[in-house]
């Protein structure tokens, strides 16, 4: 499995909205500087998570974006399954019951079962809150206003 950069990008977004989180709006143009993301790209991105309800967007010259609940309520799974779609490494994993004909004989299905369970822990277990708390203890930096 892949992420593609839509997927990184939406996440790092949504991150950065995360750390700045004030309850003021932030432009999207300084997300773009902070993280060196096209502007352009950033918008077709800020338009899917707004259609979605994972931000909140106020137009205007105090315009911007903001999370639309608190950071520690958004998952990277829940991200990441918007941008992506399926997060199964393999086709016959997307559907409950899997329906592939070769189910009952295939030698590597638990394997590819046991693989899509660890990155579902991953993903579903860790929040827009804990990057954020991530970064600081790398970076020394907190965030303040």
């Amino acid at each position: 499995m892949k992420i593609s950069t839509k997927g990184r990008y939406a996440l790092r977004l949504m991150a950065d909205l995360a750390e700045y989180n004030t309850g003021e709006n932030i432009s999207l143009k300084d997300i773009s500087a902070r993280q060196g993301i096209s502007f352009k790209y950033l918008e077709q991105i800020i338009t899917l998570l707004n259609r979605a309800g994972f931000v909140k967007s106020v137009r205007g010259p105090q315009g911007g974006y903001r999370l639309a609940r608190m950071p520690e309520e958004y998952t990277v799974g829940e991200i990441l399954r918007l941008t992506e779609g399926s997060l199964a490494p393999i086709p016959c994993l997307d559907g409950s019951p899997n329906s592939c004909e070769r189910a009952n004989e295939c030698a590597a299905l638990e394997m590819w079962e046991s693989l899509y369970q660890a990155i579902l822990n991953v993903v579903d277990h860790t929040t827009l809150a804990d990057l954020v708390e991530n970064k600081r203890k790398k970076t020394g930096y907190v965030f303040s206003i």
